[in-house]
């Protein structure tokens, strides 16, 4: 069965804003010149926290259950009961078709395209592919660094926010540490993305019983969501070079 989450967050404004950044380095020419006529001169790094910013607008209501999906363990996307309001992968795939059909309204297709670069950043922050028992760790109450938060906000923002750096500079780093790589991960299927965000599982839920996570937990964590960062902006890139370029 699928399961509601009252509070589906994704990876903060920091967050995002990576993904974003990353994005812009791997347009074609011509997607970008198409994404420019759709949102003009925003950048794909602000644009992707707008599906979040819309969460307090009624006429948005419907989208809120799109920023997740649950898998359980063992269970395949398609062997899961759907939930009837949507889900990450069903609404990738929708707003695709929305994106690349030149007969949708300019104001359609700007939504989409909006939607589509904040839902394949939420799809590869592992906690937004749920186990279906704690709302994507929303239910695991832990202590960061002292301080009351839960397992998914800490995926979604904690570790990223504690080295206050400026998504610019961060994106930096990631780009710098894996650009080589990137070549390897040039997909736009987002089941695989999703299966990917559920390998780790085990490793993330991993920590001691006090639930009191710090530098150790962020140590190990580091690389993993780093990578998922990394691998989100160059996917919402080839995603939009496939449909607009």
């Amino acid at each position: 069965m699928f399961f509601l989450w009252s509070k589906a967050f994704s990876w903060g404004q920091t967050g995002h804003r990576i993904t974003g950044e990353i994005a812009e380095k791997y347009l074609t020419p011509k997607a970008r010149k198409n994404i420019r006529k759709l949102i003009g001169d925003q950048s794909l790094a602000i644009v992707s926290t707008w599906m979040d910013e819309i969460k307090s607008d009624p006429r948005y209501n419907h989208t809120h259950d799109w920023h997740w999906v649950t898998i359980p363990d063992g269970q395949t996307y398609e062997q899961t009961e759907k939930n009837p309001k949507g889900d990450v992968i069903e609404a990738i795939d929708r707003l695709g078709n929305v994106l690349k059909d030149r007969s949708q309204t300019d104001s359609a297709r700007r939504d989409a395209l909006m939607m589509l670069v904040h839902l394949v950043g939420d799809i590869h922050q592992p906690l937004h592919v749920g186990r279906g028992d704690d709302r994507g760790g929303n239910d695991i109450r832990v202590r960061w660094f002292g301080q009351n938060s839960n397992l998914h906000r800490v995926w979604d923002s904690d570790m990223i926010d504690s080295y206050q750096l400026s998504y610019t500079e961060y994106t930096d780093a990631i780009y710098r540490k894996y650009q080589h790589q990137a070549h390897q991960w040039i997909s736009t299927d987002p089941r695989v993305w999703a299966y990917e965000s559920m390998q780790p599982r085990d490793e993330i839920y991993a920590f001691d019983r006090d639930k009191s996570l710090g530098y150790l937990y962020h140590y190990k964590m580091r690389d993993l969501y780093e990578l998922r960062l990394m691998q989100a902006g160059v996917r919402i890139a080839a995603l939009l070079n496939s449909l607009l370029g």
